[in-house]
């Protein structure tokens, strides 16, 4: 599995648990000042962890975010068995800091392995409301989006969802860019409706992302009032219409039943089961 290390968010992340691996060991009969997370919610068997500057009101709403997508009938039970089975077989982990500075200095034990993302307190919106105007899109929509994509369905359905060349995914951007790009060129041809240019995002991310355009808009989320004006740069189809007619192919994919993707925006207002924070200091 091909870890997304180029995406800023989890290069902090990582070099963090690589620093304290190599602290550990060379302090192991001295002990460190490392600590556990003070934060812990468990949703399906996938945790997410958050440091002692994250809102309380944060952490539950990105967990109820992600219990939202991973079960969109709201039922309790998760509508897609094997991506979960194998989110949680890799220990898939959501790591909340209050900002990127406070992830660069943590001095929190993070779990010893790739399979992480990355989302900060003061992206999250528990406010954000897809029907208005808002002064901030909610991160937590698309991090833990990403999440469950990049470490589930691409490698559940790899022929289908794999975040590399040659997977049916990956045919759909590269229509989408106009083009086949290992990574963004100095200008998108100008049929391209999708036109990412961080230069940190290798290929694989870039399928990480289009994903997150394409379902969020399918679903709503990226059509309030301003949004596009925000977005267009980069990604033109914000609505489920203009992603049906000008997308076809993504669209095909992400609407197929067999997959159970989610077919309602999560809001935040999960009704499964109650959502409460498991480990406080």
């Amino acid at each position: 599995m091909i870890l997304n290390i180029k995406n800023p968010r989890i290069l902090i992340i990582l070099l963090l648990i690589f620093s304290f691996a190599f602290i550990a060991c060379k302090e192991k009969n001295n002990g460190n000042n490392y600590k556990d997370f003070p934060k812990k919610i468990n949703i399906f068997g996938i945790n997410i962890l958050g440091s002692e500057k994250v809102e309380d009101s944060k952490i539950i709403h990105a967990a109820k975010i992600m219990a939202q997508y991973l079960d969109n009938d709201e039922n309790g039970i998760v509508d897609n068995q094997a991506v979960v089975d194998k989110l949680v077989s890799v220990d898939a982990t959501l790591i909340m800091f209050e900002s990127e500075l406070e992830a660069e200095n943590s001095n929190y034990k993070l779990p010893n392995h790739e399979h992480l993302q990355g989302l900060w307190n003061d992206e999250t919106i528990p406010s954000f409301n897809k029907n208005k105007a808002n002064i901030r899109f909610d991160a937590s929509l698309e991090e833990v989006l990403h999440l469950i994509t990049h470490e589930g369905y691409a490698e559940v359905y790899p022929n289908i969802w794999g975040e590399h060349k040659g997977s049916a995914i990956s045919k759909a951007m590269d229509k989408a860019r106009g083009g086949y790009f290992v990574s963004p060129p100095t200008k998108y041809p100008s049929s391209a409706w999708y036109s990412y240019d961080d230069e940190t995002c290798e290929y694989d991310c870039m399928i990480t992302e289009y994903t997150y355009w394409a379902l969020t808009s399918i679903l709503g989320g990226q059509a309030y009032p301003g949004r596009l004006d925000e977005i267009g740069h980069e990604w033109k189809l914000n609505t489920r219409e203009k992603v049906k007619k000008r997308d076809p192919d993504i669209f095909s994919i992400l609407t197929d039943p067999v997959y159970n993707v989610p077919t309602k925006l999560p809001d935040s207002d999960y009704k499964g089961f109650n959502i409460s924070i498991l480990l406080q200091k």
